[in-house]
């Protein structure tokens, strides 16, 4: 999990919220359309070409090497940054496909938590209420209810008060505040948590809340991609993770993952969906941050050092241009970069 703090006067001046602002997207309003301001991506390392280039000739850029180790794929490393590793295409595009739907489909269902579950509580089903066009309504309480209100405020692990139906009766009038689409909230899906599950008010995992282990093929495929980064012999146990989606001109901003317990063991980071801008910096804001592209099925290891530089995605591609998004069963999936981490 992570903790950011890039609003305060102080961090605007920073060499990392520099960089944030260099990527990030604007745009300039014309008659008929807005269109995004061009960026100079002359800096930004392209672990793709790199790629072809290290098979092709075997030759690497300054300041990447290749680990030396037992794996079925190049993984290359930044000199400057000791524990980062970066495995571009890392997993193929049937697996690309299987792990988008997965977040679409699996993920968000209760008893995992999302973005959506502190007003709404836990939903059911939201991709495919999405794609029948169905509305979440407020259902009207009974006096009978009212008893139960505190359980409701304590734990939305109860009945909640909100369902899916195929269209607004009477009984909801035009009231916004009582409804709204199953596609919204699709469009508004941010995170989702899978495993024990975060408590943000308190940036602390809460073993109490209702949850279910991590699915066993997530598992065995974190256990696999994290081995380069793991000491010989140690086998990597994921207890928990967060399912982050981003949207056109969404970002997130840089921070730590310093809430767990165990900085020993890597982080395992793999992207999905529309291609990004990863920065990595180091252990101050201050330190310049190295910009790389993120593709999908592109994996990040961050291990040992690495695990207390600051990093984040201060863009990410939605145009046809640079997208470089699969072609895929749903135009929900052209719209996000998922990154399960």
């Amino acid at each position: 999990m992570y903790q950011s703090d890039v609003n305060s006067e102080e961090s605007e001046r920073t060499a990392f919220r520099k960089a944030e602002k260099k990527y990030k997207i604007y745009y300039d309003n014309t008659k008929k359309k807005r269109i995004a301001r061009s960026v100079d991506l002359s800096e930004v390392i392209d672990f793709k070409s790199i790629l072809e280039k290290y098979n092709f000739n075997g030759e690497l850029m300054e300041g990447i090497s290749a680990l030396e180790c037992d794996f079925d794929r190049p993984i290359f490393c930044l000199e400057s940054r000791p524990g980062f590793y970066f495995i571009p295409g890392a997993l193929s595009l049937e697996e690309q496909c299987q792990w988008i739907k997965e977040s679409l489909m699996s993920f968000p269902q209760p008893p995992n938590r999302t973005n959506h579950n502190a007003i709404y509580g836990p939903i059911e089903d939201l991709f495919v209420s999405a794609k029948e066009d169905k509305v979440l309504v407020l259902e009207e309480k009974h006096q009978d209810d009212v008893h139960s209100e505190i359980n409701v405020i304590q734990s939305d692990a109860c009945t909640p008060q909100w369902k899916f139906v195929e269209e607004l009766g009477e009984s909801h009038g035009k009231d916004v505040s009582k409804s709204v689409s199953a596609s919204v909230l699709l469009r508004k899906l941010r995170w989702s948590t899978l495993g024990l599950q975060f408590d943000w008010s308190k940036r602390s995992y809460n073993i109490y809340l209702p949850h279910k282990k991590i699915p066993d093929a997530l598992c065995q495929l974190a256990k696999r991609m994290a081995g380069p980064a793991m000491p010989c012999g140690v086998e990597f146990q994921p207890e928990a993770a967060i399912v982050n989606y981003f949207g056109l001109g969404d970002m997130l901003g840089g921070h730590l993952d310093d809430m767990e317990k165990d900085w020993s063991k890597p982080i395992v980071s793999m992207s999905l969906g529309c291609k990004a801008i990863f920065l990595l910096g180091g252990k101050s804001r201050e330190d310049t941050p190295i910009a790389m592209f993120l593709r999908s099925g592109d994996l990040i290891l961050m291990a040992g050092e690495a695990r207390e530089c600051f990093h984040g995605v201060p863009r990410i591609f939605t145009d046809a241009e640079n997208a470089e998004i699969c072609h895929l069963e749903s135009h929900f999936y052209a719209e996000k970069m998922i990154n399960i981490t």
